[in-house]
């Protein structure tokens, strides 16, 4: 009876993540509705942003996140969480703060635009585990799969989740790291809800699972 009801919290747990997956996303505010200025985009990255992400949003830093091809609203979103303190880190809230929101919307457009250069993974045997995980999860642990939400090939979902396909592993698994530790999705608001299911997940994984996932994630294209 105890295996089998805990199996039921595992199936619930999940169809609730895949629900909130397809839901819309906290919004930061009310967004402009004219068209982005690229142009002024494309100025803010080269004299802000590049050093830390590449001109072209793909990072030559390890620790540092590649955000080309990512969606649109998806950094948005972060944009406004570094502004407004919902996603600590003090460096991005120095680099955010003079923004407008239709600034903080066209990067968004504009580095949805770049094309993501894609790094290939370091170690086939720790990648080779993290597929295991990241396509079919662990239901012992009540871990969904990975895939879920942000898609069988990292794509990720629009307005909730990041691409993860092609990123550093090293960034990747800082992540996770934050996101277990409370870093990540504990604001007591609740206003960051899918950091909150993020939160939740992490919380279930070890070291070495997160570390199969960030290098298997960066692997794919």
């Amino acid at each position: 009876m105890n295996r089998l009801l805990h199996l039921a919290v595992i199936a619930g747990s999940f169809i609730a993540i895949t629900a909130f997956a397809q839901a819309p996303a906290v919004q930061p505010g009310a967004q402009p509705s004219a068209s982005p200025d690229l142009t002024k985009a494309q100025n803010i990255v080269k004299d802000v942003c590049s050093a830390c992400h590449g001109v072209d949003g793909n990072s030559a830093i390890p620790a540092n996140p590649s955000v080309a091809g990512q969606p649109a609203e998806y950094i948005t979103l972060q944009l406004a969480h570094f502004q407004s303190d919902l996603r600590v880190n003090p460096v991005m809230k120095a680099m955010t703060a003079t923004l407008q929101p239709a600034d903080i919307k066209a990067l968004g457009v504009y580095y949805s635009q770049q094309k993501p250069s894609g790094l290939g993974g370091k170690d086939a045997a720790l990648a080779k585990v993290g597929q295991k995980l990241f396509r079919g999860g662990d239901s012992a642990a009540g871990i969904p799969a990975c895939a879920a939400c942000h898609g069988p090939n990292g794509a990720g979902i629009p307005k909730n989740y990041p691409r993860l396909a092609g990123q550093h592993a090293d960034y990747t698994l800082a992540q996770l790291k934050a996101f277990k530790a409370g870093e990540r999705g504990a604001d007591k608001d609740g206003k960051d809800v899918n950091g909150r299911i993020m939160a939740m997940v992490a919380a279930k994984m070890s070291e070495a699972q997160m570390k199969a996932v960030a290098e298997y994630a960066s692997g794919l294209r």
